[in-house]
């Protein structure tokens, strides 16, 4: 495993983190705890030290607090990274909202101590907004409880979630100098924030944690026109219409395109993310130790080559993932 600075914090995270989501079973069907017991245990062995949650995650915070709290001094330092939901449960935020309707100091304030208690755990490593606006930069409290929650010892760095698809929203934030990291989606269909966003994270010293590398399983390969979710299961909406078969075709021309088999296409979209060098690490949901032994391979120091990542650039596939 190989490890990147998140950031001009301080904190070295592994390439690959942990996406734990999946694991709370909050809108993943299929996982089972003792499987994400199993799977957490297996990446923290093989060299993975940041993982992701958030308290909107059913029960992946308790799950995650476990296993971080069985392993204290077995390994080196585990970091854990969980979010704030918006006071007003608004997911994106929309243009016009106050901050003090979505993260006023108190909300944040007992958010946290909401987590620290399902985890069992005595600080949080990172602490993020699940969702941001721009607009909020300069206005409200937040950030005034931020800068005290650290001198309390509760978290060490403050990140955002940067609303699905909408990369270029953080600019302001990550100019400002008072964010350490933020999380955006990045893949080779969606390469937005390649434009603007790393470029001022680099500039910034903003750490980068990419979400959703593989597209919610569209680019693993396993995704066709034919391919159906349990009742229940976000893809659902994900996939909805005939998306499957989009991604499929998709899928096919990207394979033609590299000379690779769709067995390959997880390995590739991992080392696409990781060869962006704004990147601190990506963090993949993995819900099997099958998953976590796949991915975790891909930290090698291997990257791609400039003439594949000319091909790759042409596989951006705008979407509207609204309608």
């Amino acid at each position: 495993m190989r490890y990147r600075p998140l950031g001009r914090g301080g904190l070295q995270v592994s390439e690959i983190g942990y996406g734990a989501w999946g694991i709370g079973e909050s809108a993943w069907i299929g996982a089972t705890e003792e499987e994400s017991l199993r799977a957490l245990h297996r990446a923290l062995d093989l060299g993975v030290n940041l993982i992701d949650t958030a308290r909107g995650y059913g029960e992946s915070e308790r799950i995650v607090g476990q296993v971080v709290r069985e392993r204290a001094g077995r390994d080196g330092e585990v970091l854990v990274a969980t979010k704030v939901p918006p006071l007003n449960g608004v997911w994106p935020a929309p243009a016009g909202l106050d901050p003090a309707e979505t993260f006023p100091g108190s909300h944040i304030r007992e958010s946290l101590r909401t987590s620290l208690r399902a985890s069992g755990l005595d600080h949080f490593d990172v602490l993020q907004f699940h969702v941001w606006s721009d607009e909020w930069v300069g206005r409200g409290d937040w950030l005034e409880t931020i800068a005290e929650l650290k001198q309390e010892g509760l978290i060490r760095q403050f990140g955002v979630s940067i609303n699905d698809h909408e990369p270029d929203n953080a600019l302001a934030l990550v100019r400002s100098g008072v964010v350490d990291s933020v999380q955006v989606i990045y893949n080779i269909f969606d390469q937005a924030p390649a434009d603007a966003l790393f470029p001022a994270c680099e500039e910034h010293g903003v750490g980068v944690i990419v979400r959703v590398a593989l597209d919610e399983g569209g680019l693993t390969g396993r995704i066709t026109a034919g391919t159906t979710f349990p009742e229940g299961d976000f893809r659902n909406r994900y996939f909805k219409g005939d998306r499957p078969a989009q991604v499929e075709a998709h899928v096919d021309a990207l394979t033609a395109d590299l000379g690779i088999g769709t067995e390959e296409v997880a390995e590739a979209a991992l080392r696409f993310v990781l060869s962006a060098p704004a990147v601190s690490t990506v963090i993949p949901g993995m819900r099997s130790v099958r998953n976590v032994e796949r991915n975790v391979a891909v930290s090698d120091g291997v990257l791609l080559c400039a003439d594949t990542l000319a091909k790759l650039a042409k596989h951006r596939w705008e979407r509207n993932f609204y309608q």
